[in-house]
C-alpha cells in the first residue's frame, strides 16, 4: 500500500515575520516524527534570494526560487506575512503573479497572519471567507471588498483556502490541518510536545471583540452594544432591542445583518459572552453567578457556548487568562 505524502511549499516574502514559519514547521516536523515518517515533505520558496531576511533580522538560507513553470505543484502552499503596505512593494509583486497564475492547481492554500494580503492581490480571496491579524482586518476589507473578511476567529477554512489572525494562529491552524489529514489524537500529541496550554479551535476570538467594535464602529451599534450590556442578566427578543432604538424588529434585524453578519439573537449572545470572558478575567465569581450576571441561563449552556466559541470551558479560560498573584502577594502568605 503506498504512504501518502503531502508536498508543503512555505512562501517567503521578504521582511516576513519568522514565527510565521516556524509554528507551523514546528507543528508538521512534529507530526513526521509522532508518524515515524515524512508524511509533509517541506520545502521553503520564495521571490527574492536564497538568503532572506525576516522581519527582525534573522536570515533564512536555502530558499529555493519559485518555479516559473511547475511540472507538479505542492499540495499545500503556506504564504507567510509580512507588513501589508500599499502599493504592494516591488519584491513582492513575483509572489503574487505566482500566486495569481498557480493558485486554482493547488488543493490547500494557506495564509499566516498578513499573508491573506498575498492572497487578496492574486484573487484568491474574492467571495469566501477570511481572517487576518486582528490590527489589518480594516484594511484587508478595505483593500479587497469583493472578500469577506471575518472580525472573530483566529482561523477561517472556506473550502481549499485557510486564513490565519496573528502570528501564533498558525500554529493552531497547521495543527487543524493534521487533525483533518491523521486525526484528532496526532494533533493534541504534537500540541503536547510543543507545550501548548490548549489547542485553540478556529472560532476563539483573537481580540476583545467588544472594544474593537466601539472603536470605529457606528453610533447605532455603539447605541445597542450598550443597551445589551445594561440589560445583560435579562431577556433581550429583537422586539425589545428593536423598540430601544426607534426601529421595528424587521428593520434592525435587516440592519443587523448588512452591518455586521449576525441577527439580533447572535448580536445579544456575543456580548453576553464578552462579558462572561470579562468576569471570568476579572473576578473570582463562582460560574453559577456568572450565568445570572450574563443571561446565559445555566452553567451547562455557559460551558456550551464557551466550548463552541472559544474551543476552551469556562474553567480553562479562568486559568489561563485570570491574572496571576502579584510575587508581593505570593509572599505575604
Amino acid at each position: 500500500m503506498r504512504v501518502s505524502v503531502k508536498r508543503v511549499w512555505f512562501l517567503v516574502p521578504p521582511r516576513t515575520g519568522m514565527l510565521n514559519i516556524a509554528g507551523p514547521w514546528e507543528v508538521l516536523g512534529h507530526a513526521n516524527e509522532l508518524l515515524g515518517r515524512v508524511a509533509y515533505a517541506l520545502e521553503v520558496m520564495g521571490p527574492g534570494a536564497p538568503a532572506t531576511r525576516t522581519r527582525h533580522g534573522l536570515v533564512l538560507s536555502g530558499v529555493r526560487p519559485l518555479p516559473r513553470r511547475c511540472e507538479r505543484l505542492p499540495d499545500v502552499a503556506i504564504v507567510a506575512g509580512t507588513s501589508p503596505l500599499e502599493p504592494l512593494p516591488a519584491d513582492q509583486a513575483p509572489l503574487v503573479s505566482w500566486l495569481r497564475r498557480h493558485h486554482e492547481g493547488i488543493p490547500t492554500l494557506v495564509s499566516i497572519c498578513t499573508g491573506a494580503f498575498a492572497l487578496g492581490a492574486a484573487g484568491v480571496l474574492d467571495g469566501r471567507r477570511a481572517t487576518t491579524h486582528w490590527q489589518y482586518l480594516e484594511t484587508l476589507r478595505e483593500r479587497f471588498p469583493a472578500a469577506r473578511v471575518v472580525d472573530e476567529g483566529i482561523y477561517v477554512r472556506d473550502g481549499g483556502v485557510w486564513t490565519s489572525a496573528g502570528v501564533t494562529a498558525g500554529i493552531d491552524l497547521t495543527l487543524a490541518l493534521v487533525e483533518q489529514d491523521h486525526g484528532h489524537p496526532l494533533a493534541m500529541e504534537v500540541a503536547k510536545r510543543m507545550v501548548l496550554f490548549l489547542r485553540r479551535s478556529g472560532n476563539q476570538a483573537q481580540f476583545s471583540s467588544a472594544l474593537r467594535r466601539q472603536e470605529k464602529e457606528p453610533s447605532q451599534l455603539r447605541d445597542i452594544s450598550t443597551f445589551v450590556l445594561e440589560h445583560v442578566d435579562q431577556p433581550l427578543p429583537v422586539e425589545r432591542l428593536a423598540a430601544a432604538l426607534g426601529m421595528s424588529p424587521r428593520s434592525l434585524s435587516r440592519w443587523c445583518r448588512e452591518h455586521l453578519d449576525e441577527s439580533p439573537a447572535e448580536l445579544v449572545r456575543r456580548v453576553r459572552v464578552d462579558e462572561a470572558r470579562r468576569l471570568l478575567e476579572e473576578t473570582s465569581l463562582p460560574l453559577k453567578d456568572i450565568t445570572a450576571r450574563t443571561g446565559l441561563g445555566d452553567v451547562s449552556t455557559l460551558w456550551r457556548v464557551f466550548t463552541q466559541r472559544l474551543g476552551v470551558t469556562p474553567a480553562e479560560y479562568r486559568q489561563r487568562f485570570a491574572p496571576e498573584p502579584s510575587f508581593s502577594r505570593q509572599c505575604a502568605r
